[in-house]
């Protein structure tokens, strides 16, 4: 089906399925007219990301990241500094710190 059927159906305008497109909220489906085209599992995408944006109460551009984040390696490594750094993420152990503490607690024993 062709957008402003798919639009319809979801309850929501063609203007805002464009909008998530550009967002990369869409899976990448096109006829040989490079005309978008909506089948059920686009129908289904949709879905799934409005109501991931319900539930969590993000924006679409806000999951966009959060999917963006999740698989852009570089994009996630920053997010997570920023997260050590402002105190919302805790700093991974490292392995000599592991060592470390467990020789301290072995001499604490003793």
């Amino acid at each position: 089906m062709r957008i402003t059927e798919a639009a319809r159906r979801l309850g929501m305008s063609p203007r805002m399925l464009r909008y998530r497109e550009a967002l990369g909220l869409l899976p990448p489906v096109r006829d040989r007219g490079s005309h978008r085209r909506f089948g059920p599992d686009e129908i289904e995408a949709v879905r799934q990301a409005v109501d991931l944006e319900r539930r969590f109460d993000v924006s679409p551009a806000e999951l966009a990241f959060a999917l963006r984040a999740l698989s852009e390696p570089a994009v996630a490594q920053a997010v997570r500094d920023l997260g050590v750094r402002i105190g919302r993420i805790q700093a991974p152990r490292r392995a000599l710190d592991f060592e470390k503490e467990k020789a301290l607690r072995l001499l604490r024993h003793r």
